[in-house]
């Protein structure tokens, strides 16, 4: 009687991940940390000047213009290694 083929287990079929992630370039975590600098200084320095700066013509757009940059810095942070 001929034999079955045996079936594979579940991790055999599976590509090997690789062991470790990739590490983050140089750059990053000095821009992660910029972006979210920058942010808080875009709005503090919209309080501080009483709306006379970064730009005048945009009013309350500047908050959240500031909010904006330091929450790409923030996403950022889901991609540190």
């Amino acid at each position: 009687m001929p034999e079955s083929k045996s079936r594979k287990k579940p991790s055999e079929s599976r590509t090997p991940a690789s062991a470790e992630p990739k590490p983050n370039p140089v750059w990053y975590k000095p821009v992660m940390f910029g972006l979210m600098l920058l942010g808080l200084a875009w709005i503090i320095t919209y309080y501080v000047s009483e709306a006379q700066f970064p730009i005048p013509s945009l009013d309350s757009w500047n908050i959240a213009i500031g909010f904006g940059i330091a929450i790409v810095g923030f996403l950022m942070t889901t991609r540190w290694r």
